[in-house]
């Protein structure tokens, strides 16, 4: 049950993630303004050339920040200074060339920012006030160039190029975010999910989850229902202690889960395991002698200590016009038979 959302913990960014994130970023972004200045001075865009001193020193500035755990202010930079560099080269050079198109993954990913500063317990980036101020420039400076054309009128043999370039890296960032965040969020859904419907301790389903399943099935259904009981548990707690219990209790449903093959088990309330198998009878109560006997046969390990631990267990199949509440409780009076006879037996 827990398995599938362990798979998908490389959503679950934590802060030494981000931080390689940010200097995987950065490294890149670094190398692309060195290859842009070089481009610029093709180009006799003398001004653009010149700018790009200060936006490389600006990513040399965030190598600083980046180490030094400030990624908030690091963030706000980064930010500020993307938008003038899209503002500024489209201006200068026109849309032909493609840089307007940054606004649009700058958007997205500074949600996904706001959403993994919310997961780091860091400070809010505003994401809705930045975005809107981006958008405010990009028309801005789009609007400007349709109205008057850019500052610079340079032969176009390279805008396609930088176009399709431009765009591919937007493309790239809107695809690797966005599919970060989906993922991101259903990492989340699953671990509601799990929270909802799994024991935390035993990692079994829970007797919400267990209701809402047998309420499910049709009324008609084979299936059976196996309540078990861990005998003299409460003798367990008060000799060993609580942490023993737990451990015998953790012990036992790693037992359920491996023997009672093709059932769902819940733990339906203190040192009682509720097991819904669709095998027919016979085989199914043979399948729980096979899990009494296994618990029997081995002890529970705890400071040193062995700990014997035996289970009752109650089958009942369910009956015609048997509601789900009567269905439980026929495997109740099965168990308590048995806790009555001797313990450490299967009733059916």
């Amino acid at each position: 049950m827990a398995d599938g959302i362990n798979s998908e913990r490389g959503v679950d960014m934590n802060a030494s993630d981000v931080r390689r994130t940010a200097l995987l970023v950065n490294t890149v972004i670094l190398a692309l303004v060195f290859g842009l200045m070089g481009f610029f001075h093709m180009c006799g865009a003398d001004f653009l050339t010149l700018f790009s001193i200060p936006t490389a020193a600006v990513y040399v500035i965030g190598y600083v920040l980046i180490f030094s755990d400030k990624l908030d202010i690091y963030v706000w930079m980064i930010y500020f200074w993307l938008t003038l560099y899209m503002c500024i080269t489209t201006l200068c050079l026109g849309y032909g060339y493609g840089f307007h198109l940054y606004c649009f993954s700058m958007i997205p990913v500074m949600f996904v920012t706001e959403y993994i500063a919310y997961k780091l317990h860091r400070r809010s980036m505003r994401a809705m006030t930045v975005s809107c101020v981006i958008a405010a420039f990009y028309i801005l400076c789009t609007g400007y160039v349709a109205c008057f054309g850019p500052i610079y009128e340079r032969d176009q043999k390279y805008a396609a190029f930088f176009w399709i370039f431009n765009a591919l890296i937007v493309f790239g960032f809107l695809i690797y975010y966005t599919n970060y965040m989906i993922r991101a969020v259903i990492l989340s859904e699953k671990k509601l999910i799990e929270a909802a419907h799994v024991d935390r301790l035993t990692k079994l389903y829970n007797r919400h989850y267990m209701l809402d399943r047998l309420n499910s099935l049709p009324a008609d259904s084979e299936s059976f229902l196996a309540m078990s009981d861990i005998d003299n548990f409460k003798r367990i707690n008060d000799t060993y202690g609580h942490n023993a219990g737990d451990e015998v209790l953790k012990t036992v449903a790693a037992k359920l889960r491996s023997m009672c093959d093709g059932c769902e088990v819940a733990r339906w309330g203190g040192e009682e395991f509720l097991i819904l198998s669709a095998e027919p009878l016979p085989y199914g109560v043979e399948m729980l002698e096979k899990l009494r006997k296994s618990v029997a046969g081995e002890t529970v390990s705890f400071n040193g200590t062995e700990i014997s631990v035996t289970l009752t267990i109650g089958v009942a199949v369910r009956e015609s016009r048997q509601n789900v509440e009567e269905w439980v409780q026929a495997a109740d009076k099965k168990l308590y038979y048995g806790k009555n006879s001797g313990k450490n037996k299967v009733v059916n």
